[in-house]
């Protein structure tokens, strides 16, 4: 165990501190806004998207061996537990969220530690792009249609596809005109932002002007919603309560959406830390990384958290910053910890269409549709896998969507088998096998090799 303990840390230059610190300062105010907004996607209180940016980052620092990649409160599990809790009937922030939720967590925290003591990161050979693609780009593209009317001053929508658009007509019958000013003034400045400074942390500048706003400014004489206050202090600890839930829920039900997630959360991070790796010059331990995983969502789970994934937009921000080792993800742990015992103050005045701005930029960021694009010139089949995954998730909810995702992964395997496409062929990182270089661009051809498949 020892041995597993600070491995990016080993032969560590004093020369990083700087940078470590700075960057891991800078992950934490990120992560404030973005993980407040995926709590709540997740069905819990904003404030426990802080508590899930404390403990599980810094267990995950402490196993991991990537030395740059950042976890925390992120899309695609927050997304896919709250789409569940809306199929479920469970209300957001609600008592039996609050409940259910953890349980979830924990759930998905032992599927990862099985995934660890059988050597399963393998099976994400078995995932294929196009069907991660079209799932993750579905329950991202839901959870914009439900935070959309967020920003005209209503509820956050509910249900599938025709039910969110329901609910959007009916908020447009209703628009708070300073909320929807606020909202989409926030979200153009994100996007605008992205692309002429994308090392500038706007979203912090836009959370801390909303704040300030509200202190200042009418914000709440205008009817413009702000977030619940939040007590400083650190999360309470305890254990999930696996009796409530199952007295509600089935088991199965629960057992199988944890699985989903776990997936998701394995497939998902194991490529994109690989992917780093490989740009960068390191090589990670695939079986290490689910044992930090699993560590990690079992933290967030007797903190009251939802399940925790690798942030593929932290990670890439931290780079930008030269952020060289989990020493980073050390410090925005610590730096979380000041957070909830002195700065929490602000959280009351953050008005509710800024946080969805930001939320809903971040999703955005997320989405696949790139990848669409690029499935229809290299292959039509692999294309309309893609959409038959994406509108699985839309219109028939998530844990139906994972059930169609399994099937067209298992259909894709025998179309390949059946009748290989002509093509070059290269390396994926967290694959063992080759694959067409049109798919992706983190396939890459290996130096001084050419292969074709014919």
């Amino acid at each position: 165990m020892k041995d597993l303990l600070f491995s990016t840390l080993k032969g560590y230059k004093k020369e990083y501190l700087p940078k470590d610190i700075f960057s891991g300062i800078i992950m934490a105010a990120v992560s404030i806004p973005i993980s407040m907004g995926y709590a709540q996607i997740a069905g819990l209180p904003a404030v426990y998207g802080l508590y899930g940016s404390v403990f599980p980052i810094l267990f995950f620092a402490l196993f991991s061996t990537s030395r740059q990649f950042i976890f925390g409160v992120d899309a695609a599990p927050a997304a896919i537990v709250g789409a569940a809790l809306v199929s479920l009937g469970i209300e957001n922030g609600s008592k039996e969220a609050i409940q259910y939720v953890p349980v979830i967590a924990l759930l998905t925290g032992i599927w990862l530690l099985l995934f660890y003591f059988l050597k399963a990161g393998r099976i994400v050979d078995f995932i294929s792009t196009p069907v991660m693609g079209g799932f993750i780009t579905g329950i991202c593209t839901t959870i914009i249609l439900m935070q959309a009317p967020k920003l005209m001053g209503s509820a956050a929508g509910t249900g599938e596809l025709f039910e969110l658009s329901e609910h959007i007509w009916e908020a447009l019958h209703h628009i708070n005109a300073a909320a929807l000013v606020m909202g989409i003034v926030a979200l153009a400045i994100l996007v605008v932002s992205k692309r002429l400074v994308p090392k500038f942390p706007m979203a912090v500048v836009l959370m801390v002007t909303g704040a300030l706003f509200t202190y200042f400014g009418p914000v709440k004489e205008w009817g413009v919603p702000t977030l619940s206050a939040v007590e400083p202090g650190m999360p309470r600890w305890y254990i999930p309560d696996f009796e409530a839930v199952f007295s509600v829920q089935k088991a199965s039900e629960v057992i199988v959406l944890s699985l989903s997630v776990a997936v998701v959360i394995m497939a998902e991070t194991l490529l994109a830390e690989n992917n780093f790796a490989q740009k960068n010059g390191y090589r990670i331990d695939d079986n290490t990384e689910l044992l930090a995983f699993s560590i990690g969502n079992m933290a967030a789970a007797f903190t009251g958290c939802c399940p925790i994934n690798g942030s593929v937009s932290r990670t890439a921000m931290s780079e930008q910053y030269e952020g060289k080792t989990q020493l980073t993800g050390l410090v925005a742990g610590v730096s979380m910890i000041a957070v909830l015992l002195f700065c929490t103050g602000f959280i009351g005045y953050l008005p509710v269409p800024v946080l969805t701005a930001i939320v809903i930029s971040a999703l955005m960021g997320a989405t696949e549709f790139h990848l669409a694009k690029r499935l229809w010139k290299v292959s039509r089949t692999e294309f309309f896998i893609f959409v038959g995954a994406f509108f699985g998730v839309l219109i028939l909810g998530t844990i139906n969507g994972v059930l169609i995702g399994i099937i067209l992964s298992f259909a894709e395997m025998i179309i390949r088998s059946a009748k290989p496409a002509t093509c070059f062929l290269g390396v994926q990182p967290g694959h063992s096998h080759f694959r067409d270089i049109r798919e992706s661009t983190n396939i890459h051809e290996i130096d001084g090799v050419i292969i074709y498949r014919f």
